[in-house]
């Protein structure tokens, strides 16, 4: 499985593997994806009609193209859903933590199971570097890519590595498996 990731801003991420692909905070209903993950949605009326098949918005389990998704409640105010998703694609497991302010608490710790890519956002209403390397720590995955507000630069710092944004991230199970450590990805936005 090749595995290519773009960030699309604003915590924006497809993930494409082949023709299939995942779609995680689209800006718009424009973009397309064969799975479609929002991890911040209002909680819709009990009598409002479902969304489509492919589009996930809450916690639980889903399925989709050989494709497992496992949504794990996040603390939120209320009318809004804020959820984080543990995705079992083939060989590799994605954890995208959406708009998380605070660090996780143990039980979703547990559930997020050692993921081998995070995705996180950082910023001034979303994770500080600090709390995020924390974060990055607890769950020790093989790489952790941020999505940010200005520049990934400090947090590639506060994380120990260098360099600056690529234009995307083009990896292999057999490349994690590799790796020693956490690699920290900068990606552009698209």
């Amino acid at each position: 499985m090749l595995v290519v990731i773009t960030y699309l801003g604003e915590g924006s991420f497809r993930i494409q593997s082949g023709d299939v692909s995942v779609l995680v905070d689209p800006p718009s209903n424009r973009l397309k994806g064969d799975v479609v993950l929002k991890t911040d949605a209002e909680i819709p009326a009990p009598d409002a009609e479902p969304g489509p098949q492919t589009e996930v918005a809450f916690p639980g389990e889903y399925e989709s193209k050989g494709i497992e998704v496992r949504g794990i409640a996040l603390p939120v105010g209320a009318g809004r859903a804020h959820t984080a998703y543990l995705v079992r694609w083939e060989d590799v497991k994605f954890a995208f933590l959406g708009p998380l302010a605070k660090g996780l608490e143990a039980d979703a710790l547990e559930k997020l199971n050692e993921p081998d890519v995070v995705f996180l956002r950082l910023g001034a209403k979303y994770l500080s570097d600090e709390a995020a390397e924390k974060v990055v720590r607890q769950l020790e995955p093989k790489v952790v890519i941020p999505a940010y507000e200005k520049s990934p630069a400090s947090f590639l710092k506060e994380m120990g590595e260098s360099g600056g944004a690529e234009e995307k991230f083009v990896f292999r199970k057999k490349d994690l498996v590799a790796m020693q450590g956490t690699k920290t990805i900068g990606l552009k936005s698209a």
